[in-house]
């Protein structure tokens, strides 16, 4: 069966290996471009990045919907946060390295700086849609890595109003990116 324009997406569903190198032949440039606005610091990742990007187009292709968005907009948004996902992983490494085995490199601190920056520039995307208040909250408890017993002692907010307010305020983070993206 020839695999085009039209049928590649319901191959995919159907795990047609030829459908996912039609992906990568018509969508790759797509992909990499987006890989590498992101990993630009960490070329040796981005290859990998890549494969990790159609595998997780191949597993989760039962969930793209064509009526809610493009194919091309919805594996544009898996590289990208597979990419942040890559940043991520790359600063917990160097966070992890024991300072008396290595000698740190300054290009090194300013790639983590950078991956830094990035991280950042997300969690503010994120955190926007959400009030003042409840900006705070997460900022205390992700970033700060704060347990909800010490906020609440900080705050005078009771533990079940942070936690109601956390819910709400993922939940709405949730439903904004879906609708930033079109799913």
């Amino acid at each position: 069966m020839k695999i085009g324009e039209k049928n590649y997406s319901q191959q995919l569903q159907l795990h047609n290996e030829k459908a996912l190198m039609y992906v990568i032949d018509e969508y790759g440039g797509l992909l990499m471009a987006v890989i590498r606005k992101h990993l630009f610091g960490l070329p040796g990742r981005q290859e990998e990045c890549f494969d990790d990007v159609l595998l997780k187009i191949w597993q989760n292709i039962s969930h793209f919907d064509e009526s809610k968005n493009s194919f091309k907009n919805w594996a544009a948004a898996i590289a990208r946060y597979q990419s942040i996902d890559y940043l991520r992983q790359y600063q917990r490494e160097l966070a992890t390295v024991n300072l008396d085995d290595t000698v740190i490199v300054k290009e090194d601190n300013m790639l983590a700086g950078m991956i830094e920056d990035e991280i950042s520039e997300e969690v503010e995307k994120m955190l926007r849609y959400l009030k003042p208040q409840d900006r705070e909250l997460f900022l205390k408890l992700y970033v700060e890595e704060k347990t909800v017993e010490q906020v609440s002692e900080e705050t005078g907010m009771k533990k079940e109003m942070i936690y109601n307010r956390l819910s709400r305020g993922k939940h709405k983070i949730r439903r904004q990116f879906r609708a930033e993206r079109g799913v």
